[in-house]
């Protein structure tokens, strides 16, 4: 694959304000579903999707579970710190192994205010974690990359339960407004399980039990993975050269069985979200680096797709390679992270259909859909505007096929 020249003018259309739903509707699964196949666009409702799917699809989510990562502090002078978790960087950088920490972390983070905290100041909050008062305090221990380590006073707490306890849920900018109480259940998918990510993988918050019941009762079957969803996912594009975007590295985690799925599968493979397709994808990539002897660490480059290369090895032989990779090493969990970046002239590899909602204008989520349905994304749009579909995080869905 090769690098082609894309103006970002082409992926740009007007959203009107009104259109963005600020709030969930009531019930999850009442959502709009527009589905997109072979250039044809059909109308239904998200808990229609198990009639829209062949009886031997495989469904591919992303479980990742969204942390309450906004913690506010207050200086003894009354000045108000607002600290946003990014990525933990001790003692470990994996997800799992600091969300379950007994023992002090630190953290690069986003700093509200930063220019009232000085390096090295700690500050000091009380948390009440079942009936027990902990004090949580967090030092600034690099004011210029924003580096803040936290220590609580409570050797039994995890440091998941801290944030569980005095964390607000990191609302999208473009919804302006406060998170509220009922945020924290429905900015979170109902097969949330692995805490880490600071956005929603939002395609998945249309789906419900009763959704799942009839997608087992068709015979469809599920397979998860987990892609910790960074807050770069907001983050604009800005330069001229759109592959010059900065895409932010974001943890992967994906189990044996999920591999094992993938490679005994002969049906389609239906990506719910955008992180879904990229850690999909993502694992393609890692296939092809051990088959062709590049090494076995798991971290995708940005454009590590488009080098160029006179073949690709098969689905299946970049799946075994993997298999192979981890029966090796004898572990059944691939760790890893990726950055992906997925645009226009990119071939997509495992993925058959996607799950996804309706994203802003020129944003690489939007390139992502142009890059799965050619220039009919404009079509999609146009028509779910036209049709009063509700847009972004908490919008209706769609389902587009390759």
């Amino acid at each position: 694959m090769e690098i082609p020249s894309i103006d970002l003018k082409d992926y740009e259309y007007t959203l009107p304000e009104d259109r963005i739903a600020k709030f969930p509707l009531e019930k999850r699964d009442s959502s709009q579903l527009l589905e997109y196949r072979k250039g044809s666009i059909q109308h239904h409702h998200f808990f229609d999707l198990p009639s829209l799917l062949d009886s031997d699809s495989l469904l591919v989510y992303n479980n990742t579970k969204v942390i309450p990562a906004r913690l506010i502090f207050q200086r003894q002078t009354g000045a108000r710190i607002e600290v946003f978790l990014l990525q933990p960087i001790a003692p470990s950088r994996v997800m799992s192994e600091i969300m379950t920490s007994k023992k002090p972390v630190t953290w690069e983070t986003l700093v509200g205010n930063l220019k009232k905290w000085k390096e090295d100041e700690t500050l000091q909050g009380i948390i009440t974690i079942d009936n027990q008062e902990v004090i949580l305090t967090a030092r600034l221990v690099n004011k210029e990359l924003m580096q803040v380590e936290f220590s609580w006073n409570d050797s039994e707490i995890a440091f998941v339960d801290l944030v569980e306890a005095c964390g607000e849920t990191p609302l999208p900018p473009y919804l302006n407004r406060k998170a509220e109480e009922t945020d924290k259940s429905r900015y979170q998918t109902v097969y949330s399980e692995k805490e880490g990510a600071v956005a929603a993988p939002t395609a998945g918050l249309h789906f419900t039990d009763e959704v799942f019941a009839d997608l087992r009762t068709k015979g469809i079957q599920e397979a998860a993975l987990t892609l910790h969803v960074s807050a770069g996912t907001f983050q604009p594009i800005k330069v001229q050269a759109v592959e010059e975007h900065p895409m932010h590295s974001e943890q992967m985690e994906i189990k044996w069985e999920t591999i094992e799925k993938l490679l005994n599968h002969s049906g389609k493979i239906v990506a719910v979200g955008t992180t879904s397709v990229r850690t999909l994808e993502s694992m393609i990539w890692y296939g092809v680096q051990l088959i062709e002897h590049q090494g076995n660490r798991f971290e995708i480059e940005k454009l590590a797709p488009y080098v160029s290369r006179t073949s690709l090895p098969t689905r299946r032989e970049v799946l075994e390679a993997i298999k192979n990779e981890m029966e090796r090493s004898g572990t059944d969990t691939l760790f890893g992270t990726t950055s992906i970046f997925i645009f226009p002239g990119y071939k997509f590899q495992l993925v058959d259909g996607l799950i996804t909602n309706f994203h802003q204008p020129g944003s690489t989520l939007v390139l992502l859909i142009a890059a799965l349905v050619g220039e009919d994304w404009k079509k999609i749009y146009q028509e779910a505007l036209d049709s009063n579909y509700r847009f972004l995080s908490y919008g209706d869905s769609s389902l587009l096929w390759i």
